[in-house]
């Protein structure tokens, strides 16, 4: 306890690392304020929907109660559907920043309504968006090489290494006070900030002790990497561009390239594409016969093939049974889009278990419900509820039910999750075992005397 004492005394001496703790400290606290505030706008705006709705509905209503047409009520009605951020979600944007949280869906056509705003595969962003997950896994490890780069060069450059340790009595007493003081400098910088943005988010106890272990993992990473070029017995100039390479590689070439190669092996259409060819086969169905499409309409939904056909030019249940043909014409490279993302994702996972950074990243977006899984599992609940409102409509449409404004508070309405994350127990156990076999290296290599 003394010589840990001791050490933290002297490490408030240091300027220079106290004004890199400081550093640290105050671009996690912008990282989670800028992840507060983002999470607040979506918030409000999920807030705002739910009365705009209502409003729309509610004029809707009164328009289409003076001749009860069911075609009307299900093709000028939207319906709004929505993803809550976790309480998480605040330290790990992910996906949220660029992928849809909110979209308002018609009973008509939902693969183009899905993609319109697709702006493409959101995966091969790699740093993204500035929040706390960008300062853990890009901007830590820089001032951990900052504070143990000269850790042992420093000391032996200045000519009192040896005696150092001979006053000690202990060298590795010394040496694990001030590699203690400083790695709990590194985590209290960390730590301070996420946990008053977890309080302020109410975030989930369990959630944010999970984070606090992924600090702790990185921060053990990079400190015993660290440690084994500081036993290299170089400068302290030569650890410094040997650490900061390094961290170039792990962190932003590595990543970069695994990614590239990724998405090379798992080719993948993006939204945009399979919106285009949805739209070009509903538009097909005005110049083709109105008993061929609704052929292709009765072979997935048998039950309205008993009704009567459709011999006007326009009846609403041709209009709504053509757009549901144009799903069912991309329905194969839906799936195939769907699998793709997900397929992409489990491969970046792999990607996790060689590098630690995107292991910590991966993991923040998992616990946050911010990956790609989490926009599938919106994307699907969207669907469901889709698929409620045409169940609800056809009745109307098929049978040509009177549709009043009572009807309208009969439609179904679109739940959002609960409060989801796990963590990613591999992806875990990858970082720790990377983390362990490096501390294991730089004490072997603290056992071989020093010449």
């Amino acid at each position: 306890m003394n010589d840990v004492l001791r050490e933290a005394r002297l490490f408030l001496r240091l300027r220079a690392a106290l004004a890199a703790v400081l550093g640290l400290f105050l671009l996690a606290a912008a990282g989670t304020a800028a992840g507060l505030v983002e999470v607040a706008r979506q918030n409000d705006a999920i807030r705002r929907i739910a009365p705009q709705q209502a409003a729309d509905v509610q004029a809707i209503s009164d328009w289409v109660s003076r001749d009860k047409d069911a075609g009307n009520a299900a093709y000028y009605t939207f319906h709004a559907t929505w993803d809550p951020p976790s309480d998480l979600a605040f330290a790990a944007l992910g996906l949220r920043d660029v992928a849809p949280y909110l979209l308002r869906v018609r009973a008509l056509g939902l693969e183009a309504q899905l993609y319109e705003g697709d702006i493409g595969n959101p995966e091969a962003s790699l740093p993204g968006r500035f929040d706390y997950a960008f300062v853990l896994v890009y901007l830590t490890p820089l001032f951990a090489i900052l504070l143990f780069h000269d850790l042992l060069s420093g000391e032996r450059e200045a000519g009192r290494l040896q005696s150092l340790e001979a006053a000690a009595g202990d060298a590795r007493r010394l040496w694990a006070a001030r590699v203690g003081v400083r790695v709990t400098a590194l985590l209290l910088a960390l730590a301070l900030p996420f946990l008053a943005g977890a309080i302020i988010a109410g975030t989930a106890g369990w959630k944010a002790a999970a984070v606090l272990l992924l600090i702790l993992g990185y921060i053990g990473f990079w400190t015993a990497l660290c440690l084994v070029v500081a036993r290299m017995t170089r400068s302290s100039v030569a650890n410094a561009m040997t650490l900061a390479a390094t961290w170039l590689v792990l962190t932003v070439i590595a990543p970069a390239v695994g990614h590239v190669a990724i998405n090379t092996a798992v080719p993948l259409r993006q939204g945009m594409e399979l919106s285009l060819h949805q739209r070009t086969a509903v538009h097909k169905a005005w110049d083709i016969p109105k008993a061929e499409t609704m052929q292709a309409f009765f072979a997935t939904h048998p039950e309205w093939a008993a009704t009567a056909p459709v011999i006007q030019p326009f009846h609403w249940k041709w209009y709504f049974a053509f757009h549901q043909v144009g799903d069912q014409s991309v329905a194969g490279m839906s799936r195939d889009y769907r699998a793709g993302i997900l397929k992409r994702a489990a491969w970046s996972e792999r990607l996790g278990y060689g590098l630690p950074g995107v292991a910590v990243q991966l993991a923040l977006h998992r616990l946050a419900d911010t990956d790609p899984a989490a926009q599938i599992a919106y994307q699907d609940r969207i669907r469901a509820f889709h698929a409620d409102l045409r169940r609800f409509y056809y009745p109307y449409l098929f049978n040509e039910t009177p549709f009043g404004a009572a009807d309208f508070d009969k439609a179904p309405a679109f739940r959002a999750k609960g409060d989801g994350g796990t963590l990613p127990a591999a992806l875990f156990a990858g970082l720790l075992i990377v983390t362990l076999g490096t501390a294991v290296i730089g004490m072997q290599r603290s056992r071989r005397p020093r010449r």
